[in-house]
């Protein structure tokens, strides 16, 4: 690393040749064998290089050569990016993935980590597994990153190291040149400018935000144990709300549930009577699926003792939410999910837009205007030009978007394509069409609902029960990326049913 920051000190302040020379020698003297190739890719660029972009000279990954093969930067690690690069052809593209985590997460289980029916391990999946070539092959790397910039006239991007804690190392600067971009970079929670929800409410999107919730809910239950806590604080303690009746929300009711009943019950005997769940949505919960379902799950989950309001929230305060009529409901735990929607560093893109802000695609995936350049999952919708609709934030559209942008690149570099600008006229076969497969969730009690509709005004099978809860689980088994996570889940899920869900708090 110190080597490093020297390069840096030097490469900025650079105006000659003579700079990357320099350079070029301490790598060469320092270094010798593999380690020295590796760190030739991260030379600085000459300033020949950098008069002809109208840039300083900077440390990163350089334009590829023409001995070299022809690189793909992602941007992002989600459902799309981590499909995408698993169907890559290394022996056609160098592949580059920045992040700020190294790792894909199987969201549809995620609300299960919260409350130890599955450990969080077996819902995260390395990316170095799902494509290997970014630890193998020479010019394939994992960057622990984000992106601040694009710069599509040059083909580069501008990242920054990610750091965290109190003693760590200043965020490192860098530039990445690409042959190939794709912006693969999610969605943020929603919040429709409402006070508080970032400083006292946690989403539900990422395994941490797992790891706090659990260590949020045992917290609470142990201390409405302590000698002297008054009735009220007992009831706010332990009054867990959660905010948006979509999937995730309902799932998360179900589980939490689920652990009051079977768990809480049994060893926090003391409080038991105390602990209750509501769900607050404003309009139906699951309204994009059947009706029929939605009934069967509202009774379902009323079953299971979850106090189901229809309410918009107005404020968030550090104890309390305050209701549009008025109601002000206490809380020990608000969990916040009412969808998903634009980050600010996809608004700031200077890319065309589609309706609602996501960056624009046409029907191959492509952003107008701009040479290659792809953006596909939740930051990417299409273009009005298209006459398509913006595809709803799924985790099942975003795999599916991978999955054609991957053969899509592939064919394009094995049709002479691969290297920047070169695919102007070049025939892209079929567009990307999108079917519907249908929708899952599960609302506890070994039961869920299976919608297998392609859409809301369409007509097909729809299941409610313990048989949809088994076809829920056993789908979402075999869908989990590898199997390791596949026997890491199926053995928590034996754990958890033959003794009970762990309440370690660590």
């Amino acid at each position: 690393m110190s080597l490093f920051r020297n390069l840096s000190r030097i490469s900025p302040y650079s105006s000659s040749s003579k700079s990357h020379t320099l350079i070029n020698t301490i790598i060469t003297n320092r270094f010798h064998g593999p380690l020295s190739t590796f760190l030739s890719h991260f030379a600085t660029a000459t300033a020949t290089q950098a008069s002809d972009y109208n840039l300083a000279p900077h440390v990163g990954l350089g334009p590829t050569k023409a001995h070299e093969k022809a690189r793909v930067v992602v941007l992002g690690t989600g459902w799309a990016g981590s499909r995408l690069m698993k169907g890559l052809d290394p022996s056609i593209y160098d592949i580059v993935c920045v992040s700020p985590r190294n790792h894909m997460v199987f969201t549809p289980l995620l609300a299960s980590t919260c409350v130890g029916t599955l450990e969080f391990r077996s819902v995260a999946e390395p990316i170095a597994r799902i494509q290997p070539a970014i630890s193998t092959e020479p010019g394939s790397y994992f960057f622990l990153a984000n992106c601040t910039s694009i710069d599509t006239d040059h083909h580069m991007v501008h990242c920054e190291t990610v750091t965290e804690g109190e003693q760590t190392l200043d965020p490192w600067k860098f530039t990445i040149s690409y042959d190939k971009l794709v912006i693969a970079l999610g969605a943020q929670p929603t919040t429709f400018g409402i006070h508080g929800v970032y400083e006292h409410a946690i989403f539900l999107r990422e395994v941490h935000h797992a790891q706090e919730i659990r260590r949020k809910l045992l917290l609470n239950l142990m201390l409405s144990d302590v000698p002297g806590i008054a009735k009220e604080e007992k009831q706010r303690l332990l009054h867990c709300v959660v905010v948006g009746g979509g999937p995730t929300g309902v799932e998360f009711s179900g589980e939490l549930s689920d652990f009051i009943m079977r768990d809480v019950r049994q060893r926090y005997s003391h409080v038991k009577d105390y602990i209750h769940v509501t769900l607050i949505e404003a309009n139906e919960i699951l309204s994009s699926f059947d009706d029929r379902l939605r009934h069967y799950a509202t009774k379902q989950l009323t079953k299971s003792g979850v106090h189901l309001v229809r309410g918009i929230v107005k404020d968030v305060q550090e104890k309390k939410i305050i209701l549009n009529d008025g109601t002000e409901v206490p809380y020990g735990l608000l969990v916040w999910s009412t969808g998903v929607g634009p980050s600010p560093f996809v608004h700031s893109l200077d890319l065309p837009k589609s309706p609602g802000g996501r960056i624009g695609i046409d029907e191959w995936l492509r952003v107008p205007s701009v040479q290659d350049v792809f953006a596909i999952g939740d930051c990417s919708g299409f273009v009005e030009s298209t006459g398509r609709p913006v595809l709803p934030a799924l985790a099942q559209v975003a795999e599916r978007q991978g999955k054609y942008l991957a053969a899509l690149l592939n064919k394009i570099g094995r049709d002479n394509g691969s290297r920047a600008n070169s695919i102007r006229d070049m025939d892209f076969g079929d567009p990307f069409v999108y079917k519907h497969l249908g929708s899952m969730a599960t609302i506890g009690s070994y039961k869920a609902l299976v919608d297998l509709r392609q859409s809301k005004e369409a007509k097909g099978l729809s299941l409610a029960g313990f048989l949809s809860w088994f076809v829920w689980r056993s789908a979402y088994l075999t869908r989990v990326v590898s199997w390791r996570n596949r026997f890491y889940v199926a053995i928590n899920w034996a754990t958890t049913f033959v003794f009970g869900r762990d309440i370690s708090r660590i």
